[in-house]
Protein backbone atom coordinates (compact mmCIF):
# COMPACT_ATOMS: atom_id res chain seq x y z
CA UNK A 1 0.00 0.00 0.00
CA UNK A 2 1.32 3.32 -1.02
CA UNK A 3 0.07 7.23 -0.27
CA UNK A 4 0.38 9.11 -3.58
CA UNK A 5 1.09 12.69 -3.08
CA UNK A 6 -0.25 14.66 -6.00
CA UNK A 7 0.54 17.92 -6.76
CA UNK A 8 -3.60 18.91 -8.56
CA UNK A 9 -2.33 21.90 -9.92
CA UNK A 10 -3.61 25.45 -9.89
CA UNK A 11 -7.28 24.69 -11.12
CA UNK A 12 -7.53 23.60 -14.86
CA UNK A 13 -8.34 20.23 -14.49
CA UNK A 14 -5.76 19.65 -17.14
CA UNK A 15 -2.80 21.39 -15.85
CA UNK A 16 -2.02 17.75 -14.13
CA UNK A 17 0.77 15.63 -14.89
CA UNK A 18 -0.03 12.50 -16.95
CA UNK A 19 1.23 10.14 -13.89
CA UNK A 20 -0.95 11.96 -11.36
CA UNK A 21 -3.83 11.37 -13.73
CA UNK A 22 -3.24 7.77 -14.02
CA UNK A 23 -2.22 7.06 -10.22
CA UNK A 24 -5.57 9.09 -9.05
CA UNK A 25 -6.96 6.24 -11.54
CA UNK A 26 -5.44 3.52 -10.14
CA UNK A 27 -6.08 4.24 -6.38
CA UNK A 28 -9.76 2.80 -4.66
CA UNK A 29 -9.38 5.71 -1.92
CA UNK A 30 -8.74 9.60 -2.54
CA UNK A 31 -8.54 12.42 -0.44
CA UNK A 32 -8.97 15.62 -1.82
CA UNK A 33 -7.85 19.25 -0.32
CA UNK A 34 -11.78 20.35 -0.51
CA UNK A 35 -12.38 23.43 -3.03
CA UNK A 36 -8.91 23.97 -4.45
CA UNK A 37 -9.08 20.95 -6.47
CA UNK A 38 -11.27 20.83 -8.99
CA UNK A 39 -14.57 18.35 -9.67
CA UNK A 40 -13.16 17.37 -13.17
CA UNK A 41 -9.77 16.01 -11.40
CA UNK A 42 -12.17 13.64 -9.59
CA UNK A 43 -13.95 12.09 -12.33
CA UNK A 44 -10.32 10.00 -12.77
CA UNK A 45 -10.92 7.99 -9.59
CA UNK A 46 -12.40 4.37 -10.02
CA UNK A 47 -15.75 3.50 -9.92
CA UNK A 48 -16.89 2.75 -6.33
CA UNK A 49 -13.48 4.33 -5.13
CA UNK A 50 -14.18 6.29 -1.48
CA UNK A 51 -13.72 9.77 -1.59
CA UNK A 52 -13.00 12.38 1.31
CA UNK A 53 -13.26 15.90 1.12
CA UNK A 54 -10.70 16.41 4.09
CA UNK A 55 -11.26 20.42 3.95
CA UNK A 56 -13.30 20.21 7.89
CA UNK A 57 -10.67 17.78 8.57
CA UNK A 58 -8.05 17.29 11.42
CA UNK A 59 -4.89 15.92 10.63
CA UNK A 60 -5.95 13.32 13.18
CA UNK A 61 -8.58 12.16 11.42
CA UNK A 62 -7.09 12.32 7.80
CA UNK A 63 -4.06 9.50 9.01
CA UNK A 64 -7.07 7.92 10.53
CA UNK A 65 -8.54 7.44 6.58
CA UNK A 66 -5.00 6.76 5.68
CA UNK A 67 -4.33 3.76 8.68
CA UNK A 68 -8.44 2.43 7.24
CA UNK A 69 -7.02 2.18 3.55
CA UNK A 70 -3.55 0.96 5.02
CA UNK A 71 -5.45 -1.99 6.71
CA UNK A 72 -7.69 -2.72 3.49
CA UNK A 73 -4.51 -2.76 1.28
CA UNK A 74 -5.93 0.00 -0.43
CA UNK A 75 -3.60 2.40 -1.98
CA UNK A 76 -4.53 6.41 -1.63
CA UNK A 77 -4.57 9.13 -3.79
CA UNK A 78 -4.00 12.21 -1.74
CA UNK A 79 -4.55 15.40 -3.67
CA UNK A 80 -3.48 19.00 -2.46
CA UNK A 81 -3.63 22.24 -5.21
CA UNK A 82 -0.53 23.58 -7.27
CA UNK A 83 2.40 21.86 -6.16
CA UNK A 84 3.39 19.71 -2.72
CA UNK A 85 6.56 21.50 -2.56
CA UNK A 86 5.23 25.12 -0.92
CA UNK A 87 2.73 25.75 1.53
CA UNK A 88 0.66 22.07 1.10
CA UNK A 89 0.76 21.29 4.99
CA UNK A 90 2.72 18.03 3.13
CA UNK A 91 5.47 17.84 5.39
CA UNK A 92 3.40 16.94 8.82
CA UNK A 93 1.50 14.30 6.96
CA UNK A 94 4.96 12.60 5.74
CA UNK A 95 6.55 12.71 9.13
CA UNK A 96 3.68 10.80 10.54
CA UNK A 97 3.59 8.31 7.50
CA UNK A 98 7.43 7.37 8.41
CA UNK A 99 6.70 7.12 11.84
CA UNK A 100 3.59 4.73 10.96
CA UNK A 101 6.32 2.96 8.74
CA UNK A 102 3.33 3.48 6.09
CA UNK A 103 4.95 4.04 1.96
CA UNK A 104 4.61 7.47 -0.13
CA UNK A 105 5.53 9.13 -3.10
CA UNK A 106 5.02 12.56 -4.33
CA UNK A 107 4.17 13.72 -7.53
CA UNK A 108 4.48 17.25 -8.24
CA UNK A 109 2.15 19.80 -10.13
CA UNK A 110 2.07 22.95 -11.40
CA UNK A 111 2.41 25.43 -8.60
CA UNK A 112 0.19 28.54 -9.28
CA UNK A 113 3.33 31.23 -9.36
CA UNK A 114 3.97 29.98 -13.06
CA UNK A 115 0.27 29.52 -13.90
CA UNK A 116 -0.18 33.30 -12.76
CA UNK A 117 3.20 34.13 -15.27
CA UNK A 118 1.34 32.24 -17.80
CA UNK A 119 -1.91 34.07 -17.65
CA UNK A 120 0.00 37.19 -17.77
CA UNK A 121 2.04 35.98 -20.62
CA UNK A 122 5.80 37.09 -18.47
CA UNK A 123 8.73 35.88 -17.84
CA UNK A 124 9.71 36.46 -14.37
CA UNK A 125 13.59 36.58 -14.88
CA UNK A 126 14.60 38.93 -17.54
CA UNK A 127 18.35 39.82 -18.18
CA UNK A 128 19.43 42.73 -16.84
CA UNK A 129 16.14 43.19 -14.64
CA UNK A 130 15.77 40.62 -12.25
CA UNK A 131 17.22 37.01 -12.38
CA UNK A 132 15.57 35.52 -9.13
CA UNK A 133 11.75 34.79 -8.48
CA UNK A 134 11.03 34.61 -4.61
CA UNK A 135 8.30 32.87 -3.29
CA UNK A 136 6.91 34.18 0.19
CA UNK A 137 3.69 35.59 2.04
CA UNK A 138 2.71 37.64 4.85
CA UNK A 139 1.76 36.28 8.03
CA UNK A 140 -1.53 34.35 8.97
CA UNK A 141 -3.30 33.02 11.51
CA UNK A 142 -2.23 29.28 10.52
CA UNK A 143 1.39 30.26 10.32
CA UNK A 144 3.58 33.14 10.89
CA UNK A 145 6.57 34.32 8.97
CA UNK A 146 10.23 33.91 10.60
CA UNK A 147 11.48 37.22 11.42
CA UNK A 148 14.15 37.51 8.88
CA UNK A 149 11.93 36.36 6.10
CA UNK A 150 10.27 39.71 6.06
CA UNK A 151 9.07 41.69 2.29
CA UNK A 152 11.63 44.24 3.11
CA UNK A 153 14.77 41.89 3.27
CA UNK A 154 12.92 40.41 0.65
CA UNK A 155 12.39 43.72 -1.54
CA UNK A 156 16.03 45.05 -0.95
CA UNK A 157 17.30 41.93 -3.29
CA UNK A 158 15.37 43.45 -6.06
CA UNK A 159 13.95 40.14 -7.63
CA UNK A 160 10.72 39.42 -8.59
CA UNK A 161 8.23 38.56 -5.91
CA UNK A 162 5.28 35.87 -5.48
CA UNK A 163 3.75 36.75 -2.82
CA UNK A 164 0.57 34.30 -1.78
CA UNK A 165 -2.23 34.10 0.96
CA UNK A 166 -1.66 37.87 1.22
CA UNK A 167 -4.25 39.33 -0.80
CA UNK A 168 -6.65 40.66 1.67
CA UNK A 169 -3.43 42.52 3.13
CA UNK A 170 -3.20 44.97 -0.36
CA UNK A 171 -2.41 48.31 1.73
CA UNK A 172 -0.02 46.61 3.78
CA UNK A 173 2.04 44.79 1.27
CA UNK A 174 2.24 48.33 -1.27
CA UNK A 175 3.32 50.31 2.10
CA UNK A 176 6.20 47.87 2.89
CA UNK A 177 7.26 47.55 -0.64
CA UNK A 178 6.86 50.79 -2.91
CA UNK A 179 10.01 52.38 -0.73
CA UNK A 180 12.33 49.38 -1.89
CA UNK A 181 11.01 49.25 -5.55
CA UNK A 182 9.47 52.17 -5.91
CA UNK A 183 6.04 53.25 -6.45
CA UNK A 184 5.75 52.65 -10.22
CA UNK A 185 6.91 49.15 -9.56
CA UNK A 186 4.39 46.87 -12.18
CA UNK A 187 2.40 44.78 -10.09
CA UNK A 188 -0.21 42.17 -11.13
CA UNK A 189 -2.68 40.37 -9.04
CA UNK A 190 -4.17 37.13 -10.28
CA UNK A 191 -7.37 35.45 -8.97
CA UNK A 192 -7.65 32.22 -9.40
CA UNK A 193 -5.34 31.44 -12.00
CA UNK A 194 -6.19 29.07 -14.34
CA UNK A 195 -10.14 28.72 -13.31
CA UNK A 196 -12.81 29.53 -15.65
CA UNK A 197 -13.43 32.74 -13.55
CA UNK A 198 -9.80 33.89 -13.40
CA UNK A 199 -9.80 38.11 -12.84
CA UNK A 200 -6.18 39.82 -13.41
CA UNK A 201 -5.30 43.49 -12.54
CA UNK A 202 -2.69 45.13 -13.37
CA UNK A 203 -1.10 48.15 -11.91
CA UNK A 204 1.77 49.58 -9.90
CA UNK A 205 2.12 49.83 -6.47
CA UNK A 206 1.56 53.56 -6.39
CA UNK A 207 -2.11 52.80 -8.41
CA UNK A 208 -3.21 49.31 -7.23
CA UNK A 209 -6.72 49.48 -5.52
CA UNK A 210 -6.50 47.93 -2.17
CA UNK A 211 -10.18 47.09 -2.01
CA UNK A 212 -9.89 45.03 -4.77
CA UNK A 213 -8.40 42.36 -2.12
CA UNK A 214 -11.53 42.78 0.11
CA UNK A 215 -13.25 39.24 0.82
CA UNK A 216 -10.93 37.56 -1.18
CA UNK A 217 -8.13 34.42 -0.40
CA UNK A 218 -7.57 32.95 -3.63
CA UNK A 219 -5.29 34.83 -5.33
CA UNK A 220 -1.42 35.48 -6.06
CA UNK A 221 0.90 38.91 -5.87
CA UNK A 222 3.35 39.15 -8.39
CA UNK A 223 5.50 42.30 -8.18
CA UNK A 224 8.92 43.37 -9.95
CA UNK A 225 9.94 45.34 -12.85
CA UNK A 226 10.30 42.15 -14.83
CA UNK A 227 7.00 41.73 -14.81
CA UNK A 228 5.36 43.71 -18.18
CA UNK A 229 8.77 44.83 -18.64
CA UNK A 230 9.90 45.45 -23.02
CA UNK A 231 13.62 47.25 -21.98
CA UNK A 232 15.52 44.28 -21.34
CA UNK A 233 18.51 43.06 -22.73
CA UNK A 234 18.42 39.68 -24.77
CA UNK A 235 19.91 36.55 -23.49
CA UNK A 236 23.36 35.53 -24.56
CA UNK A 237 21.41 31.75 -25.11
CA UNK A 238 20.27 32.46 -28.72
CA UNK A 239 23.16 34.35 -29.80
CA UNK A 240 25.02 33.70 -32.88
CA UNK A 241 28.50 33.73 -31.48
CA UNK A 242 27.10 31.95 -28.14
CA UNK A 243 29.69 28.78 -27.42
CA UNK A 244 26.93 25.65 -27.56
CA UNK A 245 29.69 23.32 -25.94
CA UNK A 246 26.51 21.55 -24.26
CA UNK A 247 24.47 21.56 -26.84
CA UNK A 248 26.03 20.45 -29.90
CA UNK A 249 24.20 19.68 -33.40
CA UNK A 250 23.16 16.60 -34.61
CA UNK A 251 22.45 14.73 -31.05
CA UNK A 252 19.41 13.53 -31.57
CA UNK A 253 19.43 10.27 -34.09
CA UNK A 254 15.88 11.30 -35.13
CA UNK A 255 16.90 14.94 -35.28
CA UNK A 256 20.20 14.93 -36.98
CA UNK A 257 20.07 18.68 -37.21
CA UNK A 258 18.78 19.63 -33.74
CA UNK A 259 20.66 21.83 -31.66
Amino acid sequence: MTVHFIGAGPGAPDLITLRGRDLIAACPVCLYAGSLVPDALLSHCPEGARVVNTASLSLDEIMAEIQAADSAGHDVARLHSGDLSVWSAMGEQLRRLRALGIAYDVTPGVPSFAAAAAVLGAELTLPGVAQSVILTRTSGRATSMPENESLENFARTGATLAIHLSVHLLSEVTARLSPHYGADCPVAVVFRASWPDQRVIRATLETLDPAIGEGERTALILVGHAIGAEDFDESRLYAGDYDRRYRPVGTNPRFPDSA
